[in-house]
């Protein structure tokens, strides 16, 4: 299949990339390769796809280079906010399916830069639409997030639940797209499936989430705040069974459903089992062999106390449901760490 990969120096999108790369797909991926977090981090996983950082910072915007490692691979770096460049991107472009992992990330970073969510997430998005509009054959799979349960309190959450309490701009950002996705599936038929991923976590990770600040704080020594005092539970979801879960999702074409036959579907992405946020950092320190200097906070803005997956509608469609142990992923994660950065 001809593919198209958004966010691919992203740490999802990296690891969709590579899986697929594996498969001999005929691959093209993006990204703007934003400041966000540290560069050198997205620059590394690009060249473990076979792309030269080097080669990288001379390229020309919208072009695109070969990687040295699969021959039927190839980069650009572009901005989905150009609608001029997304419109070229497609033009005689062949692609079967979109894989849209490219967004602006971050709840607390929502709080400070609330434009840049728009901009990417929103703006971003109704482009790549668009050109799906014109390419009528184009399937689009695009992650979502378990942030849009936002305030909800019923658990564990399923597809089904209300989701009109979002605790974050990036939330509202997630649930739009989820929106948008669906009006251009009903007017334009376009076949659509949404990912909403429970709290990622593995090799490559970001600097921005929990497991990568207390295991750069633990091995340095530095304290780490522990919000809410505490008293908080996540349901953290390796990387491996998030990229297992896109690829299932994404060789099953939505067909909707005996009261709405727009081509849509929504799936939760989720280890199902919200883990205590002590248990996670006693975990990390017995990885580590080390202690955490631990200092409690109190409930940061923007953040839910739980989340937590029901998967039952993935297993049901294609018989498969996340189950990486943490003590499992933790290992793979600190061994990654301590390699790149030790």
């Amino acid at each position: 299949m001809k593919l198209l990969v958004t966010g691919a120096a992203g740490f999802i999108g990296y690891h969709l990339t590579k899986r697929l790369a594996k498969e001999n797909h005929t691959i093209s991926c993006i990204d703007n390769i934003n400041d966000y977090y540290d560069v050198d981090l997205k620059y590394g996983r690009l060249a473990s796809l076979g792309f030269s950082s080097d080669t990288l910072k001379s390229q020309q915007t919208d072009g695109f280079i070969s990687s040295s490692r699969f021959p039927l691979l190839r980069f650009s770096k572009m901005d989905l906010c150009n609608a001029g460049h997304v419109t070229k991107l497609f033009e005689n472009s062949g692609f079967d399916i979109v894989l849209h992992m490219a967004a602006q990330a971050g709840v607390r970073y929502s709080l400070v830069n609330p434009h840049s969510y728009i901009s990417s997430n929103v703006l971003g998005f109704l482009n790549l639409l668009e050109s799906l509009r014109l390419n009528p054959s184009c399937r689009l799979v695009y992650a979502s997030s378990s942030s849009v349960y936002g305030l909800n309190s019923k658990s564990p959450f399923t597809e089904h639940d209300p989701v009109n309490k979002p605790a974050s701009l990036y939330a509202v950002t997630k649930r739009t797209n989820e929106l948008m996705a669906y009006t251009y599936s009903n007017m334009y038929h376009i076949p659509s499936t949404g990912l909403r991923f429970f709290t990622v976590y593995g090799p490559w990770g970001r600097p921005d989430m929990a497991p990568f600040i207390f295991t750069k704080s633990i091995i340095d020594g530095q304290p780490i705040n522990v919000y809410n005092s505490g008293n908080m539970k996540r349901d953290f979801t390796y990387i491996d069974d998030i990229i297992e879960g896109i690829i299932r999702v994404m060789n099953k074409v939505p067909q909707g459903n005996s009261e709405d036959r727009t081509p849509i579907a929504l799936y939760n992405i989720g280890n199902g089992e919200p883990v205590p946020l002590m248990d996670f950092i006693h975990t990390l320190e017995e990885t580590l062999g080390k202690k955490a200097i631990i200092q409690y906070a109190s409930m940061q803005p923007g953040d839910v106390a739980e989340t937590w997956a029901d998967c039952s509608a993935l297993a049901h469609d294609t018989s498969f449901c996340p189950n990486t142990p943490l003590s499992t992923g933790i290992g793979k994660f600190v061994d990654w760490y301590k390699s790149f950065y030790c």
